[in-house]
């Protein structure tokens, strides 16, 4: 990883004068075109997935009934020619679905890419600092035990309220001479991690039968719920992360050399590491609780980026949102068509494609071209 960012901003020795800023150029318009065609993948995957369903709607349809939502006066909304059941089908169910699978991708990823670079390590994810398994303990306590048992707080917010103790107890745990250590990081988000999916599975195994399956389909992962407020949540989040990431982006870039490499360079790598910490935990949390668990995005997709357009988190970072967001609504839409009418949990989609991508990934080829190495 190092290399490749140090590469990014000087040229390799014996190239020709000018070799660099070449290549730069290069990766820009490879940058330029990905951001491009993930962009059209994302329009177009809301339109199919406003198509596909029990309820018979066109392409042309489904375009129709967004577009008209979006902007009022458009002819085709009172002429007679939609139907209010495709109306309702598309966008009350199908479009806050497709969106919050979006959101939930892109965020998923986003946060991963940060986590990486927290704690120096390219196999990090929302799951290895304990996040999610914090989120799903709050979760599974309201199924478990109803709103009561926390004060009255809801599903959605008891998962939060778990993502931000978990990274409290992690950012609490990793202090050493009062400095965030990369290191301590990793160790405390396993531990506690493991902790609090052996009370997830205590809590699932001793609940009615009745609860099980609730429990199962939210560590698993899945927007059927989908509405179009609980899209507000993660889409203030993400944007809020999206800025933070992109004022951080150069300073991210000398992290990712190191603590002492970074000091040089003017970037505060104790506070930085700190400001990450919470925004990858706030975004992880904020997901978990609407969305549940869904797994692999956050590995998967940053690296995804960096063999496409390079490790310099000023190309990689808008490529790994989209990315995640096409990502995941592509996983959406095959969960409730390959098997219907039966709808299979997300994590168990992603699963599929990110586990045999990490054992890809410890392949010294696959790691180099994703921008580390041994």
């Amino acid at each position: 990883m190092t290399a490749r960012v140090l590469a990014s901003v000087a040229p390799t020795p014996g190239s020709p004068p000018g070799s660099s800023f070449v290549i730069r150029r290069r990766l820009l318009r490879r940058t330029a075109w990905s951001c491009a065609v993930l962009a059209v993948a994302l329009a177009t995957l809301v339109v199919v997935s406003g198509a596909v369903g029990s309820v018979e709607v066109s392409l042309t349809q489904a375009a129709q009934i967004t577009l008209g939502h979006l902007v009022p006066g458009m002819p085709w909304m009172s002429d007679g020619t939609l139907t209010p059941l495709q109306d309702q089908a598309v966008w009350q169910f199908r479009l806050p679905r497709t969106l919050l699978a979006g959101l939930a991708g892109a965020g998923l990823a986003l946060a991963g890419a940060l986590m990486q670079v927290t704690v120096r390590n390219p196999l990090a994810e929302p799951y290895i600092l304990g996040v999610s398994s914090g989120a799903s303990v709050g979760a599974v306590l309201v199924i478990v035990f109803g709103t009561g048992v926390l004060g009255g707080l809801s599903l959605n917010v008891a998962a939060f309220v778990g993502a931000l103790v978990a990274c409290a107890c992690v950012a609490a745990l990793a202090r050493k001479d009062g400095e965030l250590s990369p290191t301590r990081m990793i160790l405390a988000g396993v531990a506690l991690g493991t902790l609090f999916s052996a009370v997830t599975s205590y809590l699932t195994i001793s609940t009615d039968a009745q609860n099980v399956v609730s429990i199962m389909f939210f560590l698993l992962g899945s927007v059927s719920a989908a509405t179009m407020q609980s899209l507000v949540g993660p889409a203030i989040a993400l944007v809020v992360a999206c800025l933070v990431a992109a004022g951080t982006s150069r300073s991210l870039n000398a992290l990712m050399t190191g603590d002492e490499s970074a000091t040089s360079l003017g970037v505060d790598a104790t506070r930085l590491r700190g400001l990450l910490l919470v925004v990858a935990s706030l975004l992880t949390g904020t997901v978990v609780s609407v969305a549940g668990g869904i797994g692999f995005v956050g590995l998967v997709i940053p690296h995804v980026a960096r063999i496409v357009v390079g490790a310099d988190h000023r190309r990689m970072l808008p490529v790994t949102v989209l990315a995640g967001a096409v990502f995941l609504m592509m996983a959406d839409l095959l969960a409730r068509t390959v098997a219907m009418p039966t709808e299979i949990p997300l994590g168990i989609l992603t699963a599929f494609v990110g586990a045999p991508f990490f054992l890809w990934l410890m392949r010294r080829g696959g790691a180099d071209r994703a921008g580390f190495g041994r």
